[in-house]
């Protein structure tokens, strides 16, 4: 088929390339534009805009999709569907009708749970017990489309969001080429979401990272895990100049005390109800490393109070 590929992160990048390799023509890359990233504050583009540039794939960069212009480029490239993952704008109606054949969204989450835009972080700072990834074919509303295919992914204890992210990418672009094969022939169904278990998946807030030692050990794990790597659950290490560390990795430890507090040589820190222990920390502008190798150059006694 001829398609219109529109996505922004490394998350989409499989299933572009599984688009590509099944033959399918993509006529055309939507993405975000380049952003200043970096000490030189450079122009990088996205990882869906360097992957189409490899494969000579016209890449569209537009502010918004709800102008007249927008619509008749869309239009313009002829294509049967539209393939999202992803991308960061909002489709407007008359974009969604632009297509023939619709367009078709990858979402990683088990709709309707999780709707919106952080749907592998929250997953798992809720402690769900599985994930997933799910093709819906785009209606007006947020991910309120009715559900095409779905695979489903046990998320394990101490999964990191990142370690989940890397399971379900290559996970939804089969799925999302499985889908495309049926939609080709016409045999491609469609279910209604459920009116029940919606919970939305708001975008990650800076003032949501820092830890609460106060929570439950598992809440504490689950905070710190859900936003591993980025932009990761940090604490404030005590000193003369206070130090703001991240943490990538934890699982539960022993023992309990005053939330916060240090209790063992291992960074065993105490929660309200027993004790979370940290395995991969960062400090800021220095590289993730074990928590072993942390304290080989930091002195943190017991009895520290963490903040």
């Amino acid at each position: 088929m001829r398609l219109i590929f529109m996505g922004t992160p490394d998350f989409a990048v499989p299933t572009l390339l599984e688009i590509i390799g099944r033959d399918h023509e993509v006529a055309a890359a939507y993405t975000r534009a380049p952003k200043p990233a970096g000490r030189g504050m450079e122009l990088q583009v996205t990882p869906v805009e360097r992957e189409a540039r490899r494969f000579g794939i016209p890449v569209l960069t537009p502010k918004t999709l709800r102008t007249d212009e927008a619509l008749e480029a869309f239009r313009a490239h002829k294509a049967d569907a539209a393939v999202v993952v992803a991308y960061g704008l909002i489709l407007p109606v008359p974009i969604l009708e632009a297509v023939p054949l619709g367009c078709f969204n990858l979402h990683a989450s088990l709709l309707p749970r999780w709707r919106g835009a952080a749907p592998i972080n929250r997953a798992v700072m809720a402690g769900d017990a599985e994930s997933g990834v799910m093709v819906m074919r785009m209606a007006e509303g947020l991910d309120t489309g009715p559900v095409a295919m779905a695979e489903r992914l046990p998320i394990g204890a101490d999964m990191t969001a990142g370690e989940l992210h890397d399971a379900l990418a290559p996970l939804g672009a089969d799925l999302m080429v499985r889908a495309l094969g049926a939609l080709e022939r016409s045999t491609l169904q469609l279910a209604p979401q459920s009116g029940e278990g919606i919970t939305y998946a708001a975008k990650i807030d800076k003032s949501e990272t820092r830890i609460d030692w106060g929570k439950p050990w598992k809440a504490v794990h689950d905070h710190c895990r859900g936003l591993s790597p980025f932009p990761g659950a940090w604490f404030e290490l005590p000193g003369a100049q206070p130090a703001r560390v991240k943490v990538l990795r934890t699982t539960r430890g022993e023992g309990s005390g005053v939330p916060g507090t240090v209790l063992d040589d291992s960074l065993t820190i105490a929660c309200s109800e027993g004790a979370v222990r940290l395995l991969e920390i960062q400090r800021a502008g220095k590289q993730p490393m074990k928590a072993e190798d942390f304290l080989r150059g930091t002195a943190v006694a017991p009895g520290t109070r963490l903040s």
